[in-house]
């Protein structure tokens, strides 16, 4: 359903050695066409995952494309019966601030030009200068409102794609069902998108591994990083995991709403830390659309937002950005990717 982590952050296993009845409960399942790995600590060593499994079903009836029936098939397709519910609304209202607070680098319009570009159904497909113009004319976050619980668009070819949020959205929905049983200490990982509370029992943080920048899909996981998260989520928007090939162009899928053009700057990864997933995850598309330069200006205005932006070089190397916040999360094993 949601992308499959351009860059995978893995949350490390965790080795206790104490009192067995203290161990974690760790659930692995899948879920949104990726996994989901949760552990937690709890006295009475409850399992949820029926529960989880049911929360993240219910999650796709409303906003996965990948569902027929889908509500946000329903808005694509003007469905004027269609009634919106919370997890709609809530990906629809945040998106929209995002959106304002990036100038358009995050637009969840943007589904017409994924569609062409041949990230949906059907594949790759001819594309020229004129396609694209076209399909702008009814791309654009200023396009589509929510009025009265209804959705009202400029344009019937308003589109909704809320790929790029959604994920780190069924992350905090996760996080919140569990605090509301009772777990303070758990950690939540769906596809590379994390969200911590509290610590582990005995009093060290959850660590969170991120990746390096690989030059094929398949290549090996190597991590350049792990930091510490406490109370915090991350999420990691990446440029060359997922992306299709066309007359031996790397096309990638991060696409930029304003030109309707695949994003080439030469910002490889952007891993974000903010309060909530739902944000994390739509601010680190938002930094690959912007590029390295406004995406750092970006973080550094933006109050409770930390980043660690990996991009190349003139000379074919890689070089890293962090926030003076993030820097301080890191752990003392971090390298610098070469």
């Amino acid at each position: 359903m949601f992308k499959n982590g351009c860059i995978s952050i893995l949350f490390s296993l965790i080795l206790i050695t104490s009192c067995k009845n203290h161990l974690p409960v760790k659930i692995i399942g899948e879920a949104q066409g990726t996994y989901y790995m949760i552990s937690y600590y709890d006295e009475s060593n409850r399992d949820f995952q029926f529960e989880i499994d049911s929360i993240l079903d219910e999650y796709d009836t409303s906003v996965s494309l990948w569902v027929r029936e889908s509500i946000i098939n329903r808005v694509n397709n003007n469905d004027s019966s269609v009634i919106l519910d919370n997890y709609f609304t809530d990906n629809f209202i945040i998106s929209k601030q995002v959106s304002s607070e990036t100038d358009g680098a995050f637009d969840i319009t943007i589904e017409p030009l994924v569609v062409a570009w041949g990230f949906g159904e059907g594949g790759v497909v001819d594309i020229d200068t004129t396609n694209i113009n076209s399909i702008l004319t009814y791309v654009g976050y200023d396009k589509i409102n929510l009025v009265n619980d209804r959705i009202k668009k400029n344009n019937p070819k308003v589109q909704i794609d809320f790929n790029a949020i959604a994920q780190g959205y069924s992350v905090d929905l996760i996080i919140n069902y569990l605090l509301s049983k009772g777990i303070e200490n758990l950690i939540v990982d769906i596809g590379g998108e994390v969200s911590a509370r509290g610590r582990k029992l005995n009093g060290e943080p959850w660590k969170v591994g991120i990746e390096k920048p690989a030059s094929k899909a398949d290549d090996i996981r190597d991590l350049t990083a792990i930091i510490k998260l406490v109370n915090k989520s991350v999420a990691t928007s990446g440029n060359y995991r997922k992306y299709i090939e066309k007359e031996g162009r790397r096309i990638s899928h991060i696409i930029n709403p304003k030109t309707g053009y695949p994003s080439e700057y030469n910002l490889l990864s952007a891993t974000v830390i903010y309060d909530n997933a739902a944000f994390a995850d739509a601010y680190a598309t938002a930094c690959m659309v912007l590029g390295l330069e406004k995406s750092i200006s970006f973080v550094e205005e933006k109050k409770g937002l930390e980043a660690f932006l990996i991009y190349s070089t003139a000379d074919g190397h890689y070089d890293s950005y962090y926030s003076e916040g993030f820097n301080e999360l890191i752990i003392s094993n971090f390298q610098i990717p070469e």
